[in-house]
């Protein structure tokens, strides 16, 4: 909140940059406890359900940012933008603060006193009796040990940077010129990622937790489904996204000058229910694998997610100036071929007989 009303009162691009800067760093704790909240709240049945909805909203996140806030950029200023996140953080602030119960509870160690609506709801305190270490902040970078955390991150993160980061920086970079487009005109562009991404939940999350279920069934009384049976929905969710990015490519390329039409839109709605579904089984199949490691699961693919994402837009502009724009959109279906479904095929493969081999589907260290 203090950095958005920072950004509202900068004068120059540097300050604003800061601003903005200190704003991700402040905002990234609550977008990495997602995955850690939903694990200790509702049972495994549940989990691909919920944990969908959490990762729908991150996706979510910046596509309905350009996609609201071009008509207030358009009707009153962009430096508007920034007061109403502050406001918007303020009120999250004051009902977190008093309706967002704790959700860890920790059996051995500790005293609960009082009833349980105090402890949820009116405890400020850290209730981990273990003492806090330096160490405890890059803790969650370790997990990269782990191939079962490791390599869904990274295929999420790649599918992530083309289908929800891309499509976001480089939609007013393409369509402004070529379409003279205002910023409520721009903003109206990001509806299809928004509607990809609800359809594409609708299609990971409920179906992931059906589809385990009657494996489950069939394997009779007493046996499990493994986690990697919930990556056969993956696959199509890889398929959605790289149909989704040609389209966009190719008919964006051959749209006439201002003259504006639907499809290459479209082509982001599918590339974003295709995004959805791979970020919602995968995520949900590392928490499956290393439920210990729930929390610190959703530190560190959003640190992956992040990075790959910050890095993108410095040769997104490249690529499109030496290839085309229909020949990167061929180029990210084949590096999201290669770089993410492959990787998954061969977790899904390997990833039970690394557990029953004993290696905890961990690299060598």
């Amino acid at each position: 909140m203090l950095f958005n009303i920072g950004c509202a009162k900068s004068t120059t691009y540097t300050s604003l940059a800061v601003c903005r800067a200190f704003t991700s760093f402040f905002i990234s704790p609550a977008i990495a406890i997602g995955s850690g909240v939903v694990t200790e709240t509702f049972f495994k049945k549940e989990r691909g359900r919920y944990m969908g909805i959490w990762t729908l909203l991150v996706t979510l996140g910046p596509p309905s940012g350009p996609f609201f806030m071009g008509f207030v950029a358009y009707h009153v200023g962009f430096v508007w933008i920034f007061w109403i996140y502050a406001i918007i953080n303020g009120i999250q602030f004051i009902l977190y603060l008093f309706l967002g119960p704790e959700t860890r509870y920790i059996r051995r160690g500790i005293t609960n006193r009082g009833s349980a609506f105090k402890q949820e709801y009116l405890s400020f305190r850290r209730i981990d009796p273990s003492p806090l270490r330096a160490r405890d902040f890059i803790e969650p970078l370790f997990l990269a040990r782990h191939t079962a955390i490791l390599i869904p991150s990274i295929s999420y993160s790649i599918v992530f940077g083309f289908a929800s980061v891309l499509v976001t920086v480089e939609i007013p970079q393409l369509f402004l010129p070529k379409f003279g487009f205002n910023p409520q005109e721009i903003g109206l562009q990001f509806l299809g990622i928004i509607v990809g991404s609800i359809i594409g939940e609708q299609l990971s999350g409920p179906l992931s937790d059906w589809f385990m279920g009657a494996r489950a069934k069939k394997l009779g009384p007493g046996r499990r489904a493994q986690p990697e049976q919930r990556l056969w929905l993956s696959y199509a969710g890889f398929l959605l996204a790289m149909v989704g990015l040609i389209v966009f490519g190719v008919r964006t390329a051959q749209a006439p000058m201002m003259h504006w039409n639907v499809t290459p839109i479209v082509g982001i709605a599918i590339a974003g229910a295709g995004n959805q579904i791979v970020t919602t089984v995968l995520v949900t199949y590392a928490v499956d694998c290393h439920l210990e490691h729930a929390a610190s699961i959703g530190v560190f693919v959003n640190v992956v997610r992040s990075t790959w994402g910050f890095i993108g837009p410095f040769w997104f502009p490249d690529m499109f100036n030496s290839i085309g724009v229909a020949g990167s959109g061929g180029l990210m279906a084949g590096l999201i071929f290669i770089a993410s479904w492959v990787p998954i095929v061969f977790q899904q493969w390997m990833g039970q007989r690394w557990r029953e081999g004993g290696k905890s589907a961990q690299f060598a260290t």
